[in-house]
Parts: C-alpha cells; sequence; structure tokens
C-alpha cells in the first residue's frame, strides 16, 4: 500500500455519497443497539457465578418475539424505563407453585436441581403460585441474603430479552 492509498483510507473525501454512507451505517447502528442488541454491564452480585459484576454483554430483544420465557432461561427484567434492568433466571412459569425450603428450590412440591447456584443457602419462602401472565425470577447466588435479592413473580411484559452470552 502507498502512502496516498493509507491516507485516503483513513481521511476520505467528503463527497455526498460519502456522507449517505456514513448516515446509513449510524441510523443502521442506532436501530440495532437500541432496539434489537441492547448493550448493558452488570452491576451487583446476583447472578454470580453465572454472570460477574463488571462484565459486558448485549440483551438480545428479539429472544421472546415469538416464544414465552421457559425455565430455565436467564432473561433481563426492565423496572424503570431502559435505563434499569435485572438479570434473572426463570424458576417458574404461570401457574406453578414456588417455594424455597432450607436453601432448596421446589416446583409443584418437587425439588429442583439447579447446577448454576452458587454458594449454601438457607433460604425458606412460603410456597405462592405464579400469577397468569407472571414468571418467577430469582439470581443465581442463593448465599446471598434473600432479603438482599429483588427476585419474585414479574409480568411477561417486563421482560425485555435474554443475554447473548
Amino acid at each position: 500500500m502507498t502512502e496516498s492509498a493509507i491516507k485516503k483510507f483513513f481521511f476520505p473525501e467528503i463527497t455526498r455519497r460519502y456522507l449517505r454512507r456514513v448516515a446509513a451505517v449510524a441510523a443502521t447502528a442506532f436501530i440495532i443497539f437500541k432496539f434489537v442488541l441492547i448493550p448493558f454491564r452488570i452491576h451487583g452480585e446476583s447472578m454470580a457465578p453465572t454472570y460477574v459484576t463488571g462484565s459486558f454483554n448485549f440483551c438480545f430483544a428479539l429472544r421472546y418475539l415469538f416464544s414465552e420465557p421457559a425455565l430455565p432461561d436467564v432473561v433481563m427484567v426492565r423496572m424503570a424505563g431502559q435505563k434499569i434492568m435485572l438479570l434473572k433466571r426463570v424458576v417458574a412459569t404461570e401457574g406453578q407453585s414456588v417455594e424455597f425450603r432450607d436453601g432448596s428450590l421446589y416446583i409443584d412440591g418437587k425439588k429442583v436441581n439447579e447446577p448454576y447456584v452458587s454458594g449454601e443457602s438457607d433460604w425458606n419462602i412460603a410456597p405462592a403460585t405464579v400469577k397468569p401472565g407472571y414468571v418467577y425470577v430469582v439470581g443465581d447466588n442463593r448465599s446471598m441474603p434473600a432479603e438482599a435479592h429483588t427476585f419474585g413473580q414479574t409480568p411477561v411484559t417486563r421482560i425485555v430479552g435474554a443475554p447473548l452470552w
């Protein structure tokens, strides 16, 4: 590559065609990163070790366009606009009974094997039936006290999507 080719690559001539291409790329990037792949940074330890605080990911907003969240999906739950969202795991769907006994999760009275859960837990939460149009979400880090977690039933309409990885 010659010096002029390198210069032309990094400092192209600004023409109408060039400006249209830049505008098209900017508009496409805006649409993709605003409505399809929403970038987010994880703050907090409630999903450790599956997702660690400080890591970066994208929420795939089209994940539940044609399906409902299912067990054991990890989902993004919108709390206030798109500024505050929670990353949680779906542990029960509508009509199911959820209970925590001595740190173990029971769905419809049956103990659930959760290999993704970290640490020992002593949670004891009375049985509750998930309402229609809702799912029950909770973080993977159950070694934290239940009072330190935000969890429970959430409307399916508040689920924005799922993390890409």
